[in-house]
């Protein structure tokens, strides 16, 4: 069975695909979900100036900023309803995971199933809309206090604009959250990591264009230029193999009897442990902490001499001691993100209470060390790849001063959701194959 769908997968025909409506719709309903995220992202907020906030991102690019506006696909540098993005939920998820590993309460939703589910993902949304709104509110005081030549950034500050700020960014933010649940259950892939990859897609082509328009101006030579995109290539290559990389750990199943003549036979599996389990959090978590005072400095007038803005020249995106403290971290956020998605002891646990095993390897805690061993294995290879991905290109995209959207972490985004969506288009044409196989039999047994 598993080389018919090998070469099903492979081989797939037109025919079949038009043939598969469901996954037509959900195709099409993810298309329009996307799209009506993308309209958001051209709504300005009421009271500003775009003139003055194009300005301040264009001389910010390098900093949080233009980091940010890479996550909400632009919205950021037009300073729109969708500035915030999904970030607030992200990082109230990630929150979230944290405290089901330190508080017993939490933990025990978790092993509730579904109906814990359900009050972890309301609890989730709670923190997002707590996020949010303190966010909102930040960005709506920054936006006050900045000017530029063709004047203030708001027209008329005050509380009002504060508060219409706040609303209208927390709830784009929570209408975000909806869209992007609907895409889990009625579309395809995840729905928050979709909707971050419609942004940088959709401004793909134009960071290709400035970096072609670099080498027409020529402000980067042809031949750096023709490094650069055969550099992006392996980039994508890497990620691929990186990404598809997984460590197939062999499962015995107990032996089960198939009839009276026959003896027991037992069946086989594999546990996989991917290279990368922590995905793209750590390189977003590492960045945001390190440019965060970088952003303060911009939005808040202080002197040359005063502490942060040392400390802000000093992690520049361009210094040694970036690149180093940008290294360490996404290792550790490897680590810790990887601790908190995969405990050894509940998964031993769970193939004790099945009643599999390893072979040659005793149920129990020392199943749990070999699973821990695995891991750590594989994180330690898996973070070296991060920050491979992420500081190497991002270093060679500062000092040629290139977009922001063909860095290392837009790559590994973008690659990491193809993958996956790939993934799930072939497992419906398979689904689709196999029940038309099914249906053709009992057609066949009816006569």
């Amino acid at each position: 069975m598993a080389s018919d769908i090998e070469q099903f997968a492979s081989s797939m025909s037109l025919d079949v695909f038009k043939k598969a409506k469901d996954l037509k719709k959900r195709i099409l309903f993810t298309l329009v979900a996307l799209i009506v995220c993308r309209l958001g992202t051209y709504v300005p907020l009421p009271g500003i100036n775009p003139g003055v906030i194009s300005e301040f991102l264009h001389q910010n690019s390098t900093g949080i900023m233009g980091f940010l506006d890479m996550f909400s696909g632009g919205a950021v540098g037009r300073m729109t309803m969708f500035s915030l993005g999904i970030v607030p939920y992200i990082s109230a998820s990630i929150i979230m995971q944290l405290m089901t590993s330190v508080f017993p309460q939490f933990e025990a939703l978790k092993k509730e199933g579904e109906a814990g589910r359900k009050k972890i993902g309301l609890y989730t949304r709670y923190g997002a809309i707590m996020m949010a709104a303190i966010q909102a509110f930040g960005v709506a005081a920054g936006l006050e206090h900045l000017s530029g030549q063709s004047g203030p950034a708001v027209t008329i500050p005050g509380w009002f604009f504060r508060l219409m700020t706040v609303l209208t960014l927390t709830g784009s933010t929570m209408f975000l959250v909806w869209v992007g649940d609907q895409i889990t259950s009625r579309g395809l892939g995840n729905g928050t990591s979709m909707i971050i990859y419609a942004g940088i897609v959709a401004n793909l082509p134009s960071a290709v264009f400035r970096t072609f328009e670099l080498g027409r101006q020529q402000a980067i030579s042809l031949p750096v230029l023709f490094l650069v995109l055969l550099g992006i290539v392996g980039v994508i290559y890497y990620v691929v193999f990186m990404e598809r990389a997984q460590r197939r750990v062999p499962i015995q199943h107990p032996k089960r009897q198939v009839s009276v003549n026959m003896p027991a036979v037992a069946q086989s599996t594999h546990l996989p442990m991917k290279l990368n389990s922590s995905g793209v959090i750590p390189p977003i978590f590492a960045s945001s902490l390190l440019l965060f005072p970088a952003t303060i400095v911009a939005f808040v007038n202080v002197s040359e001499d005063s502490w942060l803005r040392i400390f802000s020249n000093i992690f520049a995106r361009d210094q040694l001691l970036y690149i180093l403290f940008f290294t360490g971290l996404i290792i550790f956020f490897a680590f810790f993100y990887t601790a908190l998605m995969f405990n050894p002891e509940e998964t031993a646990e769970n193939l004790r209470k099945a009643g599999n095993y390893i072979p040659g390897i005793r149920p129990g805690k020392q199943t749990a060390d070999y699973i821990d061993y695995m891991l750590t294995r594989l994180t330690s290879v898996g973070a070296i790849y991060l920050a491979s991905i992420c500081v190497i290109p991002e270093f060679i995209v500062t000092k040629l001063s290139l977009p922001f959207y063909i860095g290392g972490t837009s790559i590994l985004i973008v690659v990491s959701v193809t993958i996956d969506t790939i993934s799930q288009v072939q497992s419906h044409l398979v689904a689709h194959q196999y029940e038309g196989l099914i249906r053709k039999s009992k057609m066949k047994g009816r006569f």
